[in-house]
Order: structure tokens, then C-alpha cells, then sequence
């Protein structure tokens, strides 16, 4: 029977295999688990950063006259 969620193979350095498992068994869930869920949040922070990037771009274009304030906006 076919697996019901995709797989990946990956190969780790002995020290981050290591690492990954020391984590697994302190939180009691499978490696894969605990990789898939170490890998989601790295997902996640990299949206983040990315997210960020593009509001500090525009906060730093921002220019009063050509638009409306939050608080404008808003009242």
C-alpha cells in the first residue's frame, strides 16, 4: 500500500543525525516526526525573514503625502 504522505530520503551528518534524534527522544515523538517539524518551523522562519524584508522596504518608501496612515485608515 502506498504511503499516504510523499517521503524524502535525506542523508545527515553523524553529529546532526545525533542532534535530531537527542531532540526526538526528549520530546517522545519519531525522528521523522521531530524532522519534519524541525523543518516546518525553519519553513516558517524563513517566510518571516522574507515577509520582513519586503515591509522594511516599504516603510522605507514610504511617503506621507501619497497615502493614508494607519490611523486614517482606520478612523
Amino acid at each position: 500500500m502506498p504511503a499516504k504522505n510523499p517521503r524524502i530520503n535525506v542523508v545527515l551528518e553523524e553529529p546532526l543525525y545525533r542532534e535530531v534524534q537527542f531532540l526526538a527522544k526528549k520530546d517522545g515523538v519519531p525522528l521523522s516526526t521531530k524532522v519534519r517539524d524541525l523543518l516546518r518551523e525553519v519553513l516558517e522562519t524563513q517566510e518571516d525573514i522574507f515577509l520582513t524584508r519586503i515591509a522594511d522596504k516599504r516603510a522605507a518608501d514610504w511617503k506621507e503625502p501619497l497615502g493614508l496612515s494607519h490611523e486614517k485608515t482606520w478612523s
